[in-house]
């Protein structure tokens, strides 16, 4: 596996994904418990935003370099620029944030993260960055088995983050499915999000039909298009499933997702947040 996400750090896709992971650690955070996240395939935790990678394919300028600069936005995605900002100079872009440090930013002290990545450049990075932070655990292997054999944490509480390259393509679907399978038989009321691309939506529509029979209570779909989904050829937009939602998530990030459309357009962006499957949110 060679994915490297530097070539594609800040692009339309992380925005959603960030917006959508800060958003749930927020509610998380609502309880003074503490909680555990599992994040199973982390990448490095931090890039040069315009280092040589993201030159190269200057996604950027179409995700995070459109926001960055607005101030009046929705809170889910203030929240989001904050984040960014922290690891930051003041009224600089030079680094972003990827998922590990954005939830490392969000752990309170009794919170627990726990990070897996499979190749060693990246997690060698990863341990770096880490390396003076008690509440986070990095280990190099397979985040898929992780989820069989971490779950359910002592904490009872928490998040299961699954973006995958999906370098594996159709496999990686199959490889998911088995582990959202494995997690919640081991912990029904854990919440898992999974990130996932959009270049033809119908091409999913198999793989949606198969999570809904999942044995969970609720399942969300949050998806951002930048472009009409028409051509096999490239990532069009991307969604977030979110399995055991919290209460009101389908509401709440409605006005973020409809500055998202207004601001990340490239000819035809449009958004949607649908139930899967639904007895009672989380």
């Amino acid at each position: 596996m060679n994915y490297l996400h530097g070539f594609h750090a800040g692009n339309h896709a992380d925005v959603l994904k960030h917006t959508v992971l800060l958003h749930l650690l927020g509610q998380l955070k609502r309880k003074d418990k503490p909680f555990f996240v599992l994040d199973s395939h982390a990448g490095r935790g931090q890039y040069l935003i315009q280092g040589e990678q993201a030159r190269k394919t200057e996604e950027a300028q179409g995700g995070i370099f459109k926001l960055i600069v607005l101030k009046k936005l929705p809170d889910a995605l203030n929240l989001y620029l904050k984040q960014v900002e922290r690891v930051n100079p003041v009224g600089s872009l030079i680094n972003y944030p990827g998922s590990p440090l954005l939830i490392a930013q969000q752990l309170r002290a009794d919170d627990r993260l726990v990070c897996y990545e499979m190749q060693r450049s990246e997690a060698d990075a990863l341990k770096q960055l880490f390396a003076q932070d008690g509440k986070v655990q990095i280990h190099m292997g397979d985040g898929y088995a992780a989820i069989k054999a971490l779950l359910p944490p002592a904490e009872r509480r928490g998040l299961v983050l699954i973006d995958p390259p999906y370098e594996a393509q159709e496999q990686e679907y199959k490889c998911i499915l088995e582990a959202l399978q494995n997690g919640l038989s081991r912990w029904p009321t854990g919440q898992f999000a999974l990130w996932y691309p959009i270049k033809q939506r119908r091409s999913l529509i198999g793989f949606f039909r198969n999570v809904a029979k999942l044995p969970c209570k609720s399942a969300l779909q949050i998806e951002l298009l930048v472009r009409p989904d028409n051509s096999p050829l490239r990532m069009n937009g991307s969604g977030m499933l979110i399995i055991n939602p919290p209460f009101r998530m389908d509401t709440e990030l409605g006005s973020a997702m409809s500055k998202m459309v207004e601001l990340l357009d490239d000819g035809g962006a449009s958004h949607r947040i649908s139930w899967l499957k639904t007895e009672n949110p989380a």
